[in-house]
């Protein structure tokens, strides 16, 4: 995490201290307020709400703190001295993935499209040291199909299977980190075991590609760029690490504002920068277009698993797609009907307000819905505070509205038709449900939560 960043969660971080018995120093006190980023209220006073909670480090352990420092610029820029010296047992292939919701930000803060944005983006990585710059578009294929196939299975066992269904898709590293420290096994047996694209993404560069490259995961250090700060956490998480290697799927998470920040500090022209097509991890030749998946400025898991299952399971066609709002456009469901009977109803819940809803009603038993789509930021991924929270800590909502209008503009792609997750399946994990994939396409979450009680007046 930025410094920047880091002082103001510190701050915030003191004014929780008398009232979270989660944090062991008893300085500082007065009372949080916390700007609903929904409904534009401000609470005062001294409940601790889950946001502010969770955007806070005073419950990481001295290890973590220790992994998520080295999630920064400076990190990347002693990895970068090392190849400059030349000294061929520190020498490390620096790899860059970048997220998709990341280069809308890029394509508004340089006044260009997408596609060209990207180009420029990739020219600066590579000028900085970096030797192979691929998009995370594989990855989100791999990790929607998986999520698919885990949708049906669990479908069709709801009925003797208490912990089926409702399903909650994982790849948000605030709502997973909230679930198992929070939650328990309330939640965590419902959520998906499909890894994140970013970490199928670093399953792909340190297994897949080392093979191809003749490298040992090692020798490779593999930076993703986010929207998101809790990617990083994400990164350091102990199912990502390769004991015997000593090497992480993912080495270092920066966020799409550190990135633009280096560029700042250096006074880099944009103009001046070179048009370099992005790497593709098959080594395919030829630029090709960047693409989207369906969905609003996420992932798209709702709508992907939402048609498939539709088809899969009741052999109906749905082509469009419509939301209603539940509570606010951060809580929206999907409902799919036949002859007046609904037959799915899938949710989208984005921000803590609208998941401290949803957990109310998962505690009364009154979740209607199959399948949540659940993300900590209001918004979707492409708010991630990474990159729409300005200097003074709030969310630039002109930024946004241009991000969503970038990323709506490009074309949407479609995973189960796509020939290079079929060739990867095939040549890479040995098929579809092979052990294979199974192993390098998945994970368990399952309860942390620490032996002290829950203080009464956190709002859950």
């Amino acid at each position: 995490m930025s410094e920047v960043n880091l002082t103001k969660r510190k701050e915030k971080c003191e004014n929780c201290t008398k009232q979270c018995n989660k944090k062991n120093s008893d300085d500082g006190a007065g009372s949080l307020q916390e700007k609903d980023e929904i409904g534009g209220q401000v609470n005062e006073g001294s409940q601790l709400l889950l946001s502010a909670c969770l955007s806070c480090d005073g419950c990481l352990s001295d290890d973590e703190n220790v992994k998520i420092s080295q999630q920064s610029l400076e990190e990347v820029k002693h990895v970068l001295a090392l190849n400059k010296k030349c000294d061929a047992s520190k020498y490390k292939v620096l790899v860059a993935s970048i997220c998709p919701q990341s280069l809308p930000f890029f394509a508004v803060k340089f006044g260009m499209e997408v596609t060209e944005a990207a180009h420029k983006l990739c020219s600066f990585l590579k000028g900085l040291g970096v030797h192979y710059v691929f998009d995370t578009n594989l990855a989100s294929g791999f990790s929607i199909l998986e999520c698919q196939k885990e949708f049906i299975q669990r479908y069709r066992r709801k009925h003797h299977d208490s912990h089926a269904l409702p399903m909650f898709t994982s790849s948000c590293p605030g709502w997973i980190r909230y679930s198992e420290r929070v939650l328990g096994s309330l939640v965590t047996p419902h959520i998906c075991t499909a890894r994140s694209p970013q970490q199928i993404m670093g399953c792909l560069v340190k297994d897949f590609f080392c093979k191809q490259q003749k490298l040992s995961p090692d020798k490779i250090y593999h930076m993703l760029v986010a929207p998101c700060f809790d990617k990083k956490l994400e990164a350091v998480r102990e199912d990502f690490y390769n004991s015997l290697l000593e090497a992480r799927d993912v080495d270092c998470v920066l966020t799409s504002g550190e990135i633009f920040g280096l560029m700042e500090q250096r006074r880099v022209s944009v103009d001046e920068l070179d048009s370099v097509p992005l790497d593709h991890v098959l080594g395919d030749s030829g630029d090709a277009v960047l693409m989207r998946h369906e969905g609003r400025v996420s992932e798209g898991f709702l709508e992907h698993v939402f048609k498939y299952a539709a088809k899969e399971l009741f052999g109906l066609d749905v082509h469009e797609i419509t939301y209603k709002n539940h509570r606010n456009r951060d809580f929206q469901e999907v409902t799919l009907e036949r002859d007046g009977e609904t037959l799915l109803q899938f949710a989208a819940v984005y921000g803590f307000r609208n998941i401290q809803t949803l957990v109310h009603r998962m505690r009364k038993g009154r979740v209607p819905y199959q399948l949540v789509e659940v993300l900590s930021c209001p918004g979707g991924c492409i708010s991630g505070r990474g990159q729409a929270e300005t200097m003074a800590g709030r969310l630039d909502k002109n930024l946004i509205q241009q991000m969503e209008e970038v990323y709506s503009s490009l074309p949407v792609h479609l995973p189960e038709v796509t020939p290079a997750l079929h060739t990867l399946y095939h040549d890479w994990l040995q098929g579809q449900d092979s052990p294979q994939a199974n192993m390098l396409l998945h994970t368990q979450y399952k309860s942390q939560i620490q032996s002290q009680t829950q203080p009464p007046h956190m709002q859950w």
